[in-house]
């Protein structure tokens, strides 16, 4: 695999089973301010990574990336993302993120970046923000929205809707991925007895909290990384390079569908680590 870097100054689920998509080679092309790994490290305690899985997924969609992440020595936790709403989502992490101890590593997948980008605001322990096929949003922003920004996205014609109960005697809906759907739309490079195991185990998210504007962008004080999925049929490439951009992320770009957790966890784990050695002064 053949990586390109480019310096340039900036501002500041489902169980695996061990099974990881054998792909063919592709160039990612790599985005990183020139002070993006410098100075003695050896010595330095490395920061903690947390990881926040997005919709129709769960922690487990993450293993792949945690074993290489621990194999280099990197503490790592991939809490549970309740995918309820945007700001209960976000409050919930936040409250588990002053259980870690230390600089924090914060990466989201997918749902999983809105809901980082709201819970690290004013958060000092945490000094990177990765967002791996994620939704970076702005004050007054929603997921659906940023997802309709430009053309690209396939996944509302393969989801079902199935209605649960709020407090109160309210209804709210969950949305799935259709089974027969799964693989074409959210995994289409990770092999299809991994993905018949992750569509019936994938976990729904409350429409709702796709509709919820954030409240916070935490990336407008925190450094921020980004992996782009080229061959992602949730959110478009583009509208992941108008995050990216805006955001003034080191970005890196890779042929993956959107489950490139999956697909690609050691393209994953090397911008999680870009970004983690940042934080080691």
């Amino acid at each position: 695999m053949k990586l390109t870097t480019v310096f340039r100054p900036t501002r500041t689920s489902v169980t695996v089973l061990g099974a990881v998509a054998a792909v063919a080679a592709a160039s990612l092309t790599v985005t990183a301010p020139a002070n993006a790994s410098a100075g003695h490290h050896a010595a330095k305690k490395k920061p903690t990574v947390v990881l926040v899985h997005g919709a129709f997924a769960d922690s487990s969609s993450w293993n792949g990336v945690i074993e290489r992440l621990r194999h280099d020595g990197y503490p790592v936790v991939a809490p549970a993302d309740p995918l309820r709403g945007l700001a209960s989502d976000a409050d919930y992490l936040n409250s588990f993120l002053k259980s870690v101890k230390g600089p924090i590593v914060l990466a989201g997948h997918s749902y999983g970046g809105a809901v980082i980008t709201q819970a690290a605001a004013g958060n000092p322990d945490v000094k990177a923000l990765v967002y791996i096929a994620a939704f970076a949003p702005d004050k007054g922003e929603s997921a659906l929205e940023l997802s309709n920004k430009y053309p690209g996205s396939t996944l509302g014609p393969t989801l079902n809707s199935v209605p649960f109960p709020l407090p109160g005697g309210a209804t709210g809906t969950d949305l799935y991925i259709k089974a027969d759907k799964f693989h074409d739309q959210f995994a289409a490079d990770v092999p299809t007895p991994v993905t018949d195991l992750m569509a019936a185990t994938q976990r729904p998210v409350a429409s709702s909290a796709l509709e919820e504007k954030a409240t916070e962008a935490a990336w407008k004080t925190i450094p921020s990384w980004n992996l782009v999925t080229t061959q992602d049929r949730n959110i478009p490439a583009a509208a992941q390079r108008f995050m990216a951009e805006r955001a003034h992320s080191r970005t890196t770009q890779v042929k993956a569908s959107h489950a490139v957790s999956v697909s690609r966890p050691d393209a994953v784990t090397r911008v999680i680590e870009q970004a983690a050695r940042t934080t080691v002064r």
